[in-house]
C-alpha cells in the first residue's frame, strides 16, 4: 500500500460514518415519558439529594465508578512530539477504545490547552469528581513527573501516566521471567538502560523496586552515559547518574547482562551484543524500528533471550496488557489511588500467568502448536482471554492489602466471573482471525472482482497481509477500479472470458469433462462453463493454481453454490454440506446453524451439523455448547417438527456422549441459563454458556441471523460452508466490504487447516 493510500484511509476511518472512534451510549430505558422523568426532571433529585448527604453515593448513583478521563496537552504525543491538545485528540480516542474494548471500562478523553504545570493540574483537579480515575497520557518531560506526583498526592482516585508506568509494568515481568530462565538474579545482573525519558525512568525504577541495584544500572540519554559528574542532570536523571568512567553505549554493553531500549532505532551493533555477558537479556523496545533488529540479534547470539515492542516477534511488550487491567482492578474496589505494591502486583500476576498452560484460543491466534513458557514465551499475548480474569484481581487484592480500598471484594470467585462476563461485548475473535491468517497467508480467488467492494477488500487483505488475492473479472474494469482506489499492488487479473485465459480453460475444461463425461457431461459443455467465473475460479483450487476462493456479492447463493458442489463436492465422510454464521453479540460470539443451505433437514442431517459446527466452534479456540433448538422444550411438543429435533439430541448422546449438547430447547431457555437451570437442571446445559445454536429449518436460522444483524446491528461472520472437499466459501448476496475480509480470513484458515491435515495422513502413511 502506498503512502498516500495509507494516509487516505487512515482519514477516511476516523472521519466516516460518523466522526471519532468514541460515542456515549445511555445505560438506562428511555422510551416513556415516565422513564424520562426519572431519568431527568423530577425523578433525578433524589439521587443528587443523597450524594449531597453522602459523597460517596455518587458511586451507587453515577457512571463515576467506570469512568476513566484519558488526559492530555499534546506535549509528547506517540512518535509526532508536541502537536498540541485538538491534535492529539485521535489518539486519546483511540486509548479510550482500548480501556473499552479490553476491560469494559468507559472513557471520557479530556484536551487541556495548556503547558503550564499548574495550570494543568488545577484542570484535572476541577474536573475530578466526574471520573473514577485519571489516565494521564502523552505529555513531555520533565514535566509530566511533577505532574503525575502531584495529582496523586492531592487527589483520592486512581492516577497513572500509562507513558511511564505501563511499559515498566509489563517489562518488569518480562525481566523476571527471563531472569528465571537464565537462572540470573535480579540483585547481581548488570543493566544497561538506553533512554531517561518518563518511561525508562519509571522502567528503572520499578527494576529497582524488584531488587535492582543502582550500581549496576547505566543509563544512557542522547549526550551518552549519565554520570555523576555531568553538569545541569534533572532530578529524575540525576537519581540514576553512575560514577564509573564510561562513556558511550559500546563502554556501557561490556559484559552487560541486561539491555534496556527506550530510546532510537539501531543504536545497538552486532559488536555490542557480543560483548554482553553469557545469556543476555535484550528488551529492544523502540517503536516501530527497535534498537537493534530482532533477526540480526537472533542470528548474532544463539543464547540471547530478546523483547521488542513490536507484535511480529515474540515477545511483545505490549502496555495493552496492563493499563486496561490496572484501572480495572483499581476501580472496582475503589481504591483512591495506584501505588507501588498494585503495580507491584500487576508485574508479577503477569510473570506467573505467563507460566501457565495457554488456552487453546490463543494458540490458534498466533498459529502455534502450543505455546510454553520459555525465552520465546516470557510475557502472556494481548490477546490471552485470561488477562481480565487474572490481572485486575491481583491489583485490587494489593490495593486491599496496602490499605487504600474503598470497597473491598469478599467473593473472589464471583469476582471472577463478573470481570470474564465483561469480554462479551468485545469482537475480539476479528482480530484472532486475522492475525491466525495473516501467520500463513494463502492464494485466495475473489471471483467477483470487478465490483468495487469485493476489490477494497481484496485490497485490505493484502495490504493486511491475511492473504495473496487473485482477482477475477473483467479485466479493464478491474484495471480501472485498481486505479480509482488506489490499489497498486502487482496482482494477478484473470478474465475468464477472455481468450488471453483460453489454453488454461481448454486444460480445465478436459479436466471436468473426464470427470463427467459418463455423467452426462460433454467436451463442448465443460469448455462453456469454464468461461463462467465460479465455475473457472473453483477449477483454478481444484488443480492448486490457487489454495481459496469466495463468491457470492453479486449472486445468489444457490447459484454459486451449485458449481462448487459440482466441482469441488464433499469432503471425505461428508454426505451433505452446511454454513454457519458467528454472530458478534453482546454476550460474546453465537454460532449459528444452518443458515444458507439445508431447508429442512432430517434429524441424522440436524445431528451431522451440529457435529460440523462443533468442528468450526473449535476451530476458533472455542470449547462448543450446543443447543439443539425448536418451538418446544424437552418434549412439550410431539409434531414431527420437534421430534426430530430431540432425535437428533438423542442420537448426538448415544454415539458422542463428550458432546455438550441438548434439546429440543426454545431459544430463550437456551441462552438464559438462570431459566434453565430452574426448570431443566437435568440438562447437559445447566450451568453452562451456550455458544452454538443449530435450528430446525432454513427458515429458522437464516430469519434469526438476519435479525441479529440488522436489529442489533451484530457483525456476522459468515456464511461458513462446512463439508466441502476445498476451502470455498460464499458470501451472503451485497456483502460489506468488512465481511468480505472476514470471508477472506476464513478462507485462508480453512486452507491452512485442509493443508495441515494433508500432511498429517502423508506423514502417517510414510511412517
Amino acid at each position: 500500500m502506498s503512502k498516500q493510500t495509507k494516509r487516505r484511509e487512515a482519514l477516511v476511518y476516523h472521519a466516516k460514518p460518523t466522526p471519532g472512534k468514541i460515542k456515549v451510549v445511555p445505560t438506562k430505558k428511555y422510551a416513556t415519558q415516565r422513564d424520562l422523568s426519572l431519568a431527568y426532571s423530577p425523578g433525578v433529585a433524589e439521587p443528587c439529594l443523597e450524594i449531597e448527604k453522602d459523597k460517596n453515593n455518587v458511586y451507587r448513583y453515577t457512571a463515576k465508578g467506570n469512568l476513566v478521563a484519558v488526559i492530555s496537552n499534546g506535549t509528547a504525543v506517540l512518535g509526532l512530539g508536541n502537536i498540541g491538545p485538538e491534535a492529539s485528540k485521535p489518539v486519546m480516542e483511540g486509548k479510550g477504545l482500548l480501556f473499552k474494548i479490553f476491560a469494559d471500562i468507559d472513557v471520557f478523553d479530556i484536551e487541556v490547552n495548556t503547558e503550564n504545570v499548574d495550570e494543568f493540574i488545577k484542570t484535572v483537579k476541577n474536573i475530578a469528581p466526574t471520573f473514577g480515575g485519571i489516565n494521564l497520557e502523552d505529555i513531555k518531560a520533565p514535566e509530566a513527573f511533577e505532574i503525575e506526583k502531584r495529582l496523586k498526592q492531592e487527589l483520592d482516585i486512581p492516577v497513572m501516566h500509562d507513558d511511564q508506568h505501563g511499559t515498566a509494568i509489563i517489562s518488569a515481568a518480562a525481566l523476571l521471567n527471563a531472569l528465571e530462565l537464565t537462572k540470573k538474579k535480579i540483585e547481581d545482573v548488570k543493566i544497561v538502560v538506553s533512554g531517561a525519558g518518563a518511561a525508562a525512568i519509571s522502567c528503572t525504577r520499578l527494576y529497582r523496586s524488584f531488587g535492582a541495584k543502582s550500581d549496576n544500572i547505566v543509563m544512557l540519554d542522547s549526550k551518552g552515559v549519565i554520570r555523576k559528574d555531568r553538569e545541569n542532570l534533572t532530578l529524575q536523571k540525576a537519581e540514576f547518574a553512575t560514577d564509573r568512567k564510561l562513556d558511550t553505549l559500546d563502554e556501557a554493553m561490556k559484559d552487560a547482562d541486561v539491555f534496556i531500549g527506550l530510546s532510537m532505532a539501531d543504536l545497538v551493533s552486532p559488536e555490542m551484543l557480543k560483548s554482553m555477558a553469557k545469556d543476555p537479556i535484550v528488551f529492544a523496545m523502540a517503536n516501530p524500528d527497535p534498537e537493534i533488529k530482532y533477526n540480526v540479534a537472533i542470528k548474532t547470539r544463539d543464547d540471547i533471550i530478546m523483547a521488542t515492542g513490536r507484535s511480529d516477534h515474540p515477545n511483545q511488550v505490549n502496555n495493552v496488557l496492563g493499563f486496561p487491567f490496572i484501572f480495572r482492578g483499581a476501580l472496582d474496589v475503589r481504591a483512591t489511588g495506584i501505588n507501588e505494591a498494585m503495580k507491584m502486583a500487576a508485574v508479577k500476576a503477569l510473570a506467573e500467568l505467563a507460566k501457565e498452560p495457554v488456552p487453546e484460543q490463543v494458540n490458534i491466534a498466533y498459529g502455534e502448536t502450543r505455546l510454553t513458557f520459555g525465552k520465546d514465551y516470557i510475557i502472556p499475548k494481548p490477546f490471552d482471554p485470561r488477562l481480565i480474569a487474572e490481572i485486575p484481581p491481583a491489583v485490587a487484592k494489593a490495593a486491599m492489602d496496602s490499605g487504600i480500598a474503598k470497597e473491598p471484594i469478599e467473593d473472589w470467585g464471583k469476582y471472577k466471573e463478573s470481570l470474564r462476563q465483561r469480554l462479551g461485548s468485545d469482537n475480539k475473535i476479528v482480530r484472532l482471525l486475522h492475525n491466525r491468517a495473516k501467520l500463513n497467508p494463502k492464494r485466495v480467488v475473489f471471483a467477483e472482482a470487478d465490483q468495487l467492494d469485493v476489490l477494497k477488500a481484496a485490497q485490505i487483505t493484502y495490504d493486511e497481509g491475511i492473504a495473496f488475492p487473485i482477482l477475477l473479472g473483467r479485466k479493464e474494469v478491474i484495471e480501472d477500479l485498481k486505479e480509482e482506489i488506489e490499489f497498486d499492488a502487482d496482482v494477478p487479473i484473470i478474465d475468464p472470458k477472455s481468450d488471453e485465459e483460453l489454453k488454461r480453460k481448454n486444460k480445465y475444461a478436459e479436466v471436468y469433462w473426464n470427470r463427467g463425461k459418463r455423467d452426462g457431461v460433454t467436451l463442448y459443455s465443460a469448455q462453456k462453463l469454464m468461461r463462467e467465473r465460479n465455475y473457472f475460479a473453483a477449477m483454478m483450487v481444484n488443480e492448486g493454481d490457487a489454495d481459496a476462493l469466495i463468491s457470492g456479492y453479486s449472486r445468489s447463493y444457490p447459484t454459486v453454490f451449485k458449481p462448487m458442489l459440482d466441482l469441488i463436492g464433499l469432503a471425505k465422510g461428508i454426505t451433505r454440506a452446511a454454513a454457519t454464521n458467528v454472530m458478534m453479540t453482546q454476550r460474546g460470539p453465537m454460532f449459528l446453524s444452518d443458515t444458507s443451505i439445508n431447508i429442512n433437514p432430517t434429524s441424522k442431517d440436524l445431528a451431522k451439523i451440529a457435529q460440523m459446527t462443533a468442528k468450526v466452534v473449535s476451530l476458533f479456540g472455542m470449547e462448543p455448547v450446543i443447543a439443539m433448538t425448536s418451538y418446544s422444550n424437552f418434549g412439550s411438543s410431539k409434531h414431527d417438527n420437534a421430534s426430530k429435533v430431540s432425535d437428533a439430541v438423542a442420537y448426538l448422546h448415544r454415539y458422542y456422549p463428550d458432546m455438550i449438547v441438548d434439546g429440543e430447547l426454545q431459544t430463550d431457555f437456551a441462552l438464559n441459563s438462570e431459566m434453565l437451570q430452574d426448570k431443566f437442571p437435568f440438562s447437559k446445559l445447566a450451568g453452562r454458556k451456550v455458544n452454538t445454536l443449530i435450528f430446525p429449518n432454513l427458515d429458522a436460522a437464516n430469519i434469526t441471523y438476519k435479525l441479529l444483524k440488522e436489529l442489533n446491528q451484530a457483525d456476522s461472520i459468515g456464511p461458513i460452508l462446512m463439508g466441502m472437499r476445498k476451502p470455498v466459501h460464499i458470501l451472503q448476496l451485497g456483502a460489506s466490504v468488512d465481511e468480505i475480509v472476514n470471508m477472506a480470513a476464513i478462507s485462508v484458515i480453512d486452507a491452512q487447516q485442509k493443508e495441515k491435515k494433508a500432511q498429517d495422513i502423508l506423514a502417517r502413511t510414510a511412517d
